[in-house]
């Protein structure tokens, strides 16, 4: 590590004068701002919290500004400054979140469905808000005690000095969530497609459904038996999927809502998220999480190589459920029967119908803990932090790697710099080859030039998937990453996404033995001088026969917990 130069002594005295400069200022503000109610000073930790110039609504109905204030603040002392006009605020106690607009039913309409809290709305005079950007200035007794500037103001977002940028209204700001453990099934597709059926099939109380898109119809009769027993069933999907809503999904919500399930669709201009793209499933105290959209050629095992998990832990189920009903809950998620076209419009859909065998059954595991990561609020910055935290070992299954700086794939190349072994296998299919294989070309010449333990290849199937669709991570043979980021930038911070992040070896064990197979394309791989070798000899083809036999059976699951886990 390196550790800055002492600096010299001229310019340690000169720090220690503006040292004392700045303490003696600090002083003479104080006691010139005064004492607020409670003994606290009034300009003492006031400042801007957010500002939303720019709501979607007819000649932006709404606009507001958030301040934060110490207990007992007089807000009479106050004023905000535009540039243009200035505001005297109203004489009143407060503290906390202080929310400062012309039309408090507004705000308090937009943030009832979200966790953005307007703390105390204080109905006033606010000076318009300029879209193209404004400068407010908070003051007391004419001192600037805090300043905002923004820029371009995009509709139906909030300016948030603390990270310097525009934030869709409403947006959570959940923390990284960490669960307990027990016991869970991990599995992959399109080998086993009974888990996230069979647990939406065992739900008796509540049945929460989160995708992209659904098409599945063996889903969709799962979900109509259960509103049927009176189990209480809520979709959520998203409303302006890309290449927009098939034939086959306008029947599926259709059906749905005509046995009375509640279905809402994110979008329009009042969405928190780019898209819905989130894939799991509360069922009771059970949840489902996976990689997979819920689609014939997901879900329902007929294309694509995912991953998901199983989890029975309730306090899991808890937290997934709350993220469910925050989204569910907000403003851009609406009735599917407000936004169906009456026009009957709808893409034509030809849902996949291919076979594939059975090579890795679904394994119970037990789990230690569960990390519950959500984006855009968390799950970029929990991902890196574990990848950097790597101490020997990373395999990365992911249908999009975004380019060779994005951050994950950064991660990826510090963690090769500190010895850890990475391997990275990525989609190969033809609306993906061209950017995959530029990280892919990328990450190796970095590896030959630097002499690093770091390889990647595009996957090849041979006929055991269609594609790869999963996004997932195995971490030092103790940790899963599984759920619905793409390892891009748009992904995690633009959509709504969910992963959990597992402390596990039995899953690490069984995710590590697929992405095995699949790194090296599902075939059983002997050095050819062994080859002949083996061939010469009299037993040569009845032991070849019997390591075929033992490696599938190894791949197909083997019941020894300690087996070690090879690339």
């Amino acid at each position: 590590m390196r550790y800055p130069q002492s600096a010299p002594s001229s310019t340690r005295v000169l720090r220690g004068t503006l040292a004392v400069a700045t303490a003696i200022a600090l002083v003479a503000a104080a006691t010139f701002a005064g004492p607020a109610a409670g003994g606290v000073g009034v300009a003492g930790g006031a400042e801007f919290l957010r500002v939303v110039p720019n709501p979607v609504a007819d000649e932006d109905r709404g606009e507001a500004v958030t301040l934060s204030v110490p207990p007992g603040t007089d807000l009479g002392r106050f004023a905000l400054d535009d540039g243009e006009d200035r505001l005297a605020l109203p004489n009143r106690t407060v503290g906390g979140r202080v929310t400062l607009t012309a039309a408090p039913r507004a705000v308090a309409n937009r943030t009832a469905n979200g966790t953005s809290d307007p703390g105390t709305v204080v109905a006033v005079d606010l000076p318009a808000l300029a879209n193209g950007g404004e400068e407010l200035r908070l003051l007391v007794d004419d001192v600037t005690v805090d300043s905002v500037t923004y820029r371009d103001a995009p509709e139906g977002e909030a300016y948030r000095p603390g990270t310097g940028a525009f934030h869709p209204i409403g947006a959570t700001r959940f923390p990284v969530r960490t669960t307990g453990g027990g016991p869970a099934t991990a599995f992959v597709l399109p080998d086993s497609p009974g888990p996230p059926v069979a647990t939406l099939r065992a739900a008796d109380d509540r049945l929460l459904l989160a995708g992209y898109t659904l098409t599945s119809e063996r889903v969709v009769d799962t979900l109509v038996a259960a509103a049927r027993r009176g189990v209480r069933v809520r979709v959520l999907v998203d409303g302006g999927p890309v290449g927009g809503i098939s034939r086959a999904e306008a029947r599926a919500l259709d059906r749905l809502r005509a046995a009375g399930v509640e279905v809402r669709l994110v979008g329009g201009p009042r969405a928190r998220y780019d898209f819905h793209h989130p894939k799991y499933a509360v069922a009771d105290d059970r949840a489902v999480v996976l990689t997979e959209n819920w689609k014939p050629a997901g879900t329902g095992g007929n294309g694509s190589r995912g991953w998901g998990v199983v989890t029975r832990d309730a306090e899991t189920a808890a937290v997934l459920a709350e993220t469910f009903r925050s989204d569910f809950g907000a403003r851009g998620a609406r009735p599917w029967p407000e936004v169906r076209p009456r026009d009957g419009s709808f893409e034509p859909s030809s849902p996949a119908n291919a076979s594939y065998p059975t090579r890795f059954r679904a394994r119970s595991v037990s789990v230690d803990s569960v990390e519950v990561l959500v984006a855009p609020d968390n799950a970029e910055r929990a991902v890196v932090r574990r990848l950097d935290a790597a101490e020997e070992s990373i395999r990365v299954l992911q249908a999009t790697a975004g380019s060779p700086d994005q951050p994950f794939v950064r991660a990826l190349v510090r963690a090769a710099r500190r010895g850890v072994r990475v391997r990275v296998l990525l989609n190969g299919a033809w609306y993906a080859r061209e950017e995959n294989r530029a990280v892919v070309r990328v990450l190796d010449e970095r590896a030959a030039r630097e002499g690093l333990d770091l390889e990647a290849e595009l996957a090849e199937p041979r006929g055991r998937y269609g594609k790869v669709h999963a996004k997932g991570v195995v971490i030092d043979g103790e940790t899963v990453v599984v759920g619905s980021m793409n390892w891009n930038n748009h992904s995690a911070r633009e959509n709504r996404e969910v992963v959990l992040a597992l402390e596990s070896e039995g899953a690490a064990r069984y995710f590590g033995r697929v992405f095995r197979a699949d790194w090296r394309g599902g075939a059983w791989r002997l050095p050819v001088g062994l080859l002949v070798a083996l061939v010469a000899g009299s037993g040569g083809a009845l032991w070849l026969a019997s390591r075929f036999e033992f490696e599938r059976r190894s791949e197909l699951g083997s019941d020894d917990e300690n087996e070690r886990v090879g690339w």
